[in-house]
């Protein structure tokens, strides 16, 4: 979460589907199953990969003259995106949007197949896969939704794909609708370059820290929260957006968001009530000292 080069390396690169134990979900990637299902957290997935392709050349180098690259990340999304074409459905008029971008394999062969499975249609299926294959390693709750994606996730992300190809003033109601392609991008330009150093917190303000958690709180999830916030804290609030789905899928459980976030003390964070994903918080009056 810190290091957001790397994390755009996850979502593009090789993911290791294995598994050490029911509880393990390293076979989900950086993934829960309310991202693939609910599409929780993909608004900062998508901006991370729009500002990968925007910024950065395949190396990691920064690339010149960003704004000459749009239709170039606006191209690499749709191949992240895309999810092929269903096989019993009407041929789409050629005015209508489409989802199956397998037109852009030669530009993008590492994000999409000649087929049109984008990476991240492949990956949730891989990951099903995965677990029907071991369910000696994965939870029964995880091999239900994996039936459930087996059923139905490629006619929901084709949708979802279809509505974030619509201009953001469109007179529908679908156009009104938050995941779209002009937004990560717009958002990806006022961002800039991923960043790839890791913040670290200082040894005083770690045993600070460690001294005020309850035990029940895992010290890593706090160290991990306050340094986010002093990294990305914009100068004119106090306030930093919290992506709640992406860090328990960083973690790699959703204990974080549906446990452990409550039971931090406000006099640490102060935070709103997370919806969709998200939610805003602040250090409490305990760690205002280490601001200045």
């Amino acid at each position: 979460m810190l290091n957001e080069w790397r994390e755009f390396q996850d979502y593009t690169g090789r993911v290791n589907y294995t598994s050490a134990g029911k509880r393990d979900t390293t076979w989900l990637g950086r993934f829960t199953f309310d991202a693939i299902l609910d599409f929780e957290g993909l608004n900062r997935v998508l901006t991370i990969l729009a500002r990968g392709f925007l910024f950065h050349h395949e190396d990691g180098r920064i690339a010149d003259a960003p704004r000459e690259r749009l239709d170039h990340a606006r191209r690499g999304l749709c191949a992240w995106c895309s999810v092929p074409d269903d096989e019993k459905a009407t041929p789409r008029e050629a005015w209508q949007f489409g989802s199956d971008f397998r037109e852009l394999h030669p530009e993008f062969p590492h994000l999409i197949e000649e087929t049109g499975s984008g990476w991240f249609h492949r990956h949730v299926h891989r990951s099903a896969d995965f677990a029907r294959r071991n369910p000696e390693k994965v939870s029964s709750g995880a091999l239900k939704k994996c039936a459930v994606i087996e059923k139905g996730f490629d006619h929901a992300w084709r949708d979802k794909v279809i509505q974030m190809q619509i201009p953001l003033f469109a007179p529908t109601t679908k156009g009104q609708w938050g995941l779209r392609f002009d937004t990560f991008l717009a958002q990806a330009l006022e961002l800039g370059p991923l960043r790839k150093e890791e913040p670290a917190l200082s040894s005083e303000l770690v045993e600070r820290l460690h001294s005020l958690i309850p035990k029940i709180v895992p010290l890593e999830m706090v160290t991990m929260l306050v340094a986010y916030y002093f990294a990305n804290k914009p100068e004119d609030t106090d306030w930093v957006v919290l992506p709640v789905a992406n860090f328990d899928a960083y973690f790699g459980t959703t204990s974080f968001g549906r446990k452990y976030l409550k039971q931090i003390p406000e006099t640490i964070l102060e935070r709103s009530e997370a919806g969709f994903g998200l939610c805003r918080y602040r250090v409490g009056e305990a760690l205002i000292c280490y601001m200045r």
